[in-house]
């Protein structure tokens, strides 16, 4: 798991965050402080607000009551969709997509430098997507357009990574795969890796904490002091 103590800094502190939707509240009273490095899933029930925390950590969310506290800069904090959201008929390729990663840093038009080009090529290398670089968004699999999407969030470098359900649709052992991979940006980079999963059973021996979110509720607690993961 992640060396806690190497990384005990807090990034991001949420006090006394209400969120609401048509005056119903979704998220009521969360006071939660998220340290550097930490690989944190989000887990609870369909519709128990997850995605929603995660937005209002991202700042897409106008809050009814409290904050979210952060020293990061926008282009600290990278956003990963689920693949459905990309339209599959969009005529780029795997390696575009990557690249769409450093727009924050190029803009629209100029061109990645040579080490620019050089840090994407081994991202899509470890990534596994090298021989599918060249393919259009659309021909890739469910798991190869997730890690493309993975990829384009990683390209810049990072501090925070937010997910919504990254291995959603994929099955088993792609799951493991990209589990394994962004708990390592935790451990060896320092990375602070943040997503909505559906269960803890996937994760169990790399989450030392699970964010547990139970219709408007949440709480951080120790992966080791869950059950079997139904006791939201």
């Amino acid at each position: 798991m992640c060396d806690e103590k190497k990384h005990s800094e807090t990034i991001i502190t949420i006090e006394h965050l209400c969120v609401a939707y048509d005056r119903k509240d979704i998220l009521h009273d969360v006071t939660i402080e998220i340290t550097r490095g930490l690989f944190l899933p989000f887990v609870g029930p369909n519709g128990a607000g997850k995605t929603t925390l995660l937005r209002a950590i991202l700042g897409l969310i106008r809050p009814r009551a409290g904050n979210v506290r952060t020293a990061l800069s926008r282009s600290d904090l990278r956003y990963v969709p689920q693949h459905r959201s990309i339209d599959p008929l969009y005529p780029v390729t795997t390696w575009q997509i990557v690249m769409m990663g450093l727009y924050p840093e190029l803009g629209l038009w100029r061109r990645p430098n040579r080490e620019q080009k050089q840090h994407l090529n081994h991202l899509i290398e470890e990534l596994g997507l090298a021989e599918h670089a060249h393919k259009t968004f659309g021909e890739l699999s469910g798991g190869m357009k997730q890690k493309a999407l993975i990829a384009r969030a990683l390209v810049g470098k990072p501090e925070v990574l937010v997910m919504d359900e990254p291995t959603s649709e994929l099955d088993e052992i792609s799951e493991r795969e990209i589990l394994s991979r962004l708990f390592g940006l935790c451990e060896h980079q320092g990375t602070t890796v943040l997503f909505a999963h559906h269960g803890l059973d996937i994760i169990k021996g790399l989450a030392s904490k699970v964010c547990l979110v139970n219709h408007g509720s949440v709480r951080l607690v120790q992966e080791k002091d869950i059950g079997n993961g139904q006791n939201w």
